[in-house]
């Protein structure tokens, strides 16, 4: 009889530790495209082409040291548009809210940008400031404003709800 209601107590337990709370999930939407064109809408991240910039670096500007890499990825989109995708790598550091659930953190990244001119020669880096925004809740994690060169930029969505930033220079 013991092992009985031992059994049913255990089986208990186990369907009761077994269920999932979906509320308790926090959603992290963190992901960013970034593409770089000019006025025209014309594609800059073109690695062999003049005019285009070739070459590109990013520094994480809050870091505890004066060289820390930010990686991201470079990749090509469905309509052939170089882009760069950054997941997550520079330091947030908390703006506000920090005893609260309601939180704004906040990255900043030194972009290094090598036009080519000819097909041997190129300029000199060009360094523009990226600044990232991020609201924090228990239930979500989000960018929520992208200012490049301290002026904020559109942030959108694409067809797969990733977040996407287009730099004019």
């Amino acid at each position: 009889m013991k092992n009985l209601l031992f059994g049913i107590l255990l089986g208990c337990f186990a369907l009761i530790s077994c269920t999932s709370d979906e509320d308790s999930f926090q959603k992290i939407d963190q992901t960013i495209h970034f593409y770089i064109e000019d006025v025209a809408g014309k594609d800059l991240l073109m690695p062999n082409t003049i005019g285009s910039y070739t070459s590109v670096s990013m520094n994480d500007v809050l870091a505890a040291t004066d060289v820390a890499s930010v990686s991201f990825s470079p990749k090509t989109d469905a309509n052939s548009k170089n882009l760069l995708e950054y997941v997550a790598g520079a330091t947030r550091q908390l703006q506000s809210g920090q005893d609260s659930d309601d939180r704004i953190y906040r990255s900043r990244i030194r972009v290094a940008l090598t036009k080519k001119l000819t097909d041997s020669t190129f300029a000199e880096p060009v360094n523009d400031t990226l600044e990232i925004l991020y609201h924090w809740t228990p239930e979500v994690f989000s960018v929520s404003k992208v200012s490049y060169n301290n002026s904020e930029l559109p942030l959108t969505k694409d067809s797969e709800n990733r977040n996407v930033v287009k730099i004019t220079k």
